[in-house]
């Protein structure tokens, strides 16, 4: 190769060379990705659980484990993964990793047992580190709800003890609790001197089935009737009508709300039931007794049944008006219209030998021309009254605290049917179990007006339900589904026992999906578990109730059939 060949071959390769250089397009080299300290999963007690996720029936040790999407340093564990109790105090925990291969997952024990049926809160928070220093991308927390103990907290005794025992320490309520001045039954236990109308009715019917049952002497139980009817003779009354609360000490009107300052139809009507019960009961000649029977006499003859018809110039409607103010008059306007608890007035109304009211106003208020009538079918039950479901079950109580519902019917329904089919209805909602609350089932079941751990007090039923099971519902259905109620008692007491059962019986509502349990007692629920025990067991409530001659000539006046009548 010549020179000039040569040279011209390394300027070429030159060339090529530099353009090769100046056109390289090799793109630099990525960062590092950073890491991403991610909480992939929970697993609490073997359920999945994500952020705000509630896990139910959970064991008292429960295994958790956590899994992370990279490795964690332990040594944060300890202050950024913790469990607090509803109160805000923290649980002991100890933290490992399963696995020494696996240092993305995380166990979590407790030092020491849970309580049963009660509310945690797991929460894992941003300052948990992993293992190269990245801190987790988002705080996690998960709901925790223990199991229910179901070791018996009591030892097993027949039924029959059972509801003995029941009927004894419920029945305190109304001795323990009765006004020192009036005797009435204070509307609750923290109620201090406000006394109940309807309540005290109850509790007068209760006491005579401790009487009959000697948890008190006869000669105790009249004298507290009578110290009661004494009070009422001088207490606030309005044409005879009693209002919803009273001051025990003084007889002047509690008022119930803001124009309820006067007269309450419906509950003095559970009062009358009670009184009317009582001087069937106290039968005998003694002084006493016969004194007792007079002064009932008086109090009953003395509610003006026919004016609550509201006469206001243009004639009495035919309608029972629930509530009348001497400040107010009329305002609060609401009709005493069924179906509801309100049976007892009518029926007292129609039955009053003073101031009776006539059929048509028993049709067209109460039974609003036949529009009570439901008919549906709800769970396999025909629901022959009322609104759907069959509404809180206080419907199927207070009334028939003293009508004999067995046998019983009118125009309008077969009130047998109408009380078990309510009853089974609101058991098998439970059972069912639809909005899926934790601890509902054939034993936990029963839904009525009580105390609620989220309102304050709520009338619960199946179409108002919030998890809120109250006591009274299933125990004061015995004589309606007694196989359902008695698995119902035998659970508050054996079961839950330790946290329903106090000194005057079963609290008066409890909330297993909120861990909650009342700590009060009412007395117009706490009245019908005696009274409809008694009812199941000897029927003497409605016995005496029944004999009531005004009572007969007044329900065969409102067209009804009973065995009874």
């Amino acid at each position: 190769m010549s020179a000039k060949a040569y040279t011209g071959l390394l300027i070429m390769l030159y060339v090529l060379l530099c353009c090769s250089k100046n056109n390289d397009s090799t793109p630099p080299p990525e960062p590092p990705v950073p890491e991403v300290f991610h909480l992939n999963n929970i697993t609490v007690d073997g359920q999945h659980a994500s952020n705000g996720f509630k896990c139910k029936n959970v064991k008292t040790t429960p295994p958790i484990m956590l899994v992370f999407s990279a490795p964690v340093d332990m040594t944060t564990t300890a202050t950024n993964i913790f469990i607090r109790d509803k109160n805000g105090a923290t649980v002991p925990l100890t933290f490992n990793n399963p696995t020494p291969t696996d240092s993305n997952i995380v166990e979590v024990k407790v030092k020491n047992a849970l309580q049963n049926i009660s509310l945690y809160k797991l929460t894992v928070n941003t300052n948990l580190t992993s293992q190269k220093g990245t801190k987790l991308d988002a705080e996690a927390n998960v709901n925790i709800l223990t199991a229910i103990d179901s070791t018996d907290k009591f030892p097993r005794i027949s039924d029959s003890a059972l509801l003995d025992v029941v009927q004894k320490q419920t029945f305190k309520y109304f001795w323990d609790f009765a006004h020192p001045v009036s005797g009435m039954a204070r509307e609750r236990n923290t109620s201090g001197d406000v006394v109940t109308t309807g309540g005290t009715g109850f509790g007068v019917m209760a006491t005579i089935a401790a009487a009959n049952r000697s948890f008190v002497s006869r000669t105790d139980a009249v004298s507290q009737t009578q110290k009661i009817v004494s009070f009422l003779k001088t207490a606030d009354s309005f044409h005879g009508a009693f209002p919803h609360w009273l001051n025990g000490a003084t007889g002047k009107v509690q008022p119930f709300s803001d124009k309820d300052n006067g007269a309450d139809l419906v509950e003095t009507s559970f009062l009358m039931q009670g009184l009317l019960t009582a001087r069937q009961y106290y039968n005998q000649s003694s002084t006493t007794e016969t004194q007792l029977r007079k002064d009932i006499d008086s109090l009953w003859k003395a509610v003006d049944w026919s004016w609550f018809r509201k006469d206001v110039g243009s004639g009495p409607e035919n309608v029972l008006y629930w509530h009348w103010s001497p400040n107010y008059n009329w305002d609060i306007g609401l009709r005493v219209s069924g179906w509801n608890e309100a049976l007892m007035t009518y029926v007292l109304a129609a039955s009053s030998p003073t101031h009776t009211v006539p059929k048509v106003v028993y049709d067209n208020g109460w039974a609003q021309n036949g529009n009570m009538r439901n008919g549906k079918t709800f769970l396999g039950y025909q629901l022959p009254l009322g609104p759907d479901w069959g509404g809180p079950l206080f419907f199927a109580h207070y009334s028939f605290l003293g009508i004999n519902p067995n046998g019983l019917t009118d125009a309008y329904a077969n009130y047998q049917t109408q009380t078990i089919n309510h009853t089974l209805i609101n058991n098998q909602y439970c059972i069912s179990n639809a909005a899926n609350y934790f601890g509902y089932s054939s034993q936990c079941w029963g839904l009525t007006a009580s105390d609620d751990g989220r309102q304050g007090y709520l009338a619960h039923s199946p179409t108002n339900d919030n998890g809120t099971i109250s006591p009274t519902a299933a125990v004061s259905s015995l004589p309606y589904a007694p196989n359902q109620s008695m698995a119902a008692i035998k659970f508050f007491y054996y079961t839950l026992g330790d946290k329903l059962w106090k000194d005057y019986g079963f609290v008066d509502a409890f909330n297993l999906e909120d861990a909650w349990f009342a700590d009060s007692f009412l007395a117009i629920d706490q009245g019908p578990q005696v009274v409809m025990i008694e009812n199941y067991r000897t029927g003497l409530l409605w016995n005496l109730f029944m004999s009531c001659p005004e009572i007969k000539t007044g329900m065969i006046s409102l067209g009804f059939q009973s065995p009874r009548l």
